[in-house]
């Protein structure tokens, strides 16, 4: 009972800091979307205030499809954020499956190497990722983009997924061989159902670095039919002058597809980053 009550305090706990948390990141995506209503006297005048009669504006949005071609800057980024999501949590998880199951000579090793990743960032070698895109003719494809982001988000699954599915009952994997399961099916019929909030908190904390990265787009990717959203945005601010309402209402319209995937996968976030704490 005394157990089962600290283990319930400190899922309430936990939940209360996460909403605390969230209610402090969410306030300046509030500041950017009622801004995005309004005049640009009006975001320099009052920027807290809600838009009202006087102050509501749609000329940014209008200013964003009528100058950009935002609805192709968000397929973009749509096609490389899933895309490489997909491929981070299938070659993550059967990385962590087999470091987890499998012991064998220089495990530990290939674990630490695997991990390196996560000390290192991938950004030191912009030069030579730039050099061998080239060589291989990849720049100014979406294909680039998502080679960088899978290798950039793999250290980090693999990391997380490895320590879930040791977690996971060896009884329940061995009951399954003695029905005749093969490996992969234990894989994908077995550990993977159990390891769901482990892949949620992977594909949201990977997620938001690739959808609002401006960095390899810049380098890799610049051409106008390739630019993502995040790179697409940059055409309104310029040396001199900066279209702020442009800028806000670009801004607003990214961040819509981060807000959806963290309401559907909200849950399963939660359990995976509690679960360690209730143990």
């Amino acid at each position: 009972m005394t157990t089962a009550r600290r283990i319930s305090g400190t899922t309430i706990a936990a939940h209360a800091v996460l909403m605390t948390y969230t209610v402090i990141a969410l306030f300046p995506v509030f500041v950017i979307l009622i801004n995005s209503f309004k005049t640009r006297r009006a975001i320099f005048r009052d920027p807290l205030g809600l838009p009202n009669e006087e102050t509501f504006s749609l000329i940014g949005y209008q200013t964003v499809f009528r100058q950009g071609d935002f609805v192709l800057y968000f397929q973009n980024s749509m096609i490389v954020t899933v895309v490489s999501l997909t491929l981070i949590l299938l070659f993550g998880a059967m990385a962590a499956f087999a470091l987890a199951e499998y012991r064998f000579k220089g495990n530990t090793l290939m674990g630490l190497y695997l991990a390196l990743g996560i000390m290192i960032p991938i950004r030191i070698g912009t030069v030579a990722i730039l050099e061998m895109m080239v060589s291989t003719g990849l720049v100014n494809t979406l294909v680039a983009l998502i080679l960088v982001y899978t290798a950039q988000g793999l250290p980090l699954a693999v990391f997380i997924l490895s320590e879930f599915m040791r977690g996971v009952s060896d009884d329940l994997k061995n009951a399954g061989r003695m029905d005749g399961l093969s490996e992969y099916q234990i894989f994908w019929r077995l550990v993977l159902p159990l390891v769901r909030p482990a892949m949620a908190t992977v594909a949201v904390f990977n997620m938001i670095p690739i959808w609002n990265d401006l960095w390899f787009p810049l380098i890799l990717a610049p051409a106008e039919e390739v630019k993502t959203l995040t790179l697409g945005s940059q055409v309104f601010i310029g040396q001199f002058v900066t279209d702020w309402n442009a800028v806000l209402s670009a801004l607003s319209m990214a961040i819509l597809p981060v807000m959806v995937l963290y309401v559907i996968f909200s849950r399963q976030l939660i359990r995976g980053i509690t679960s360690g704490a209730v143990k």
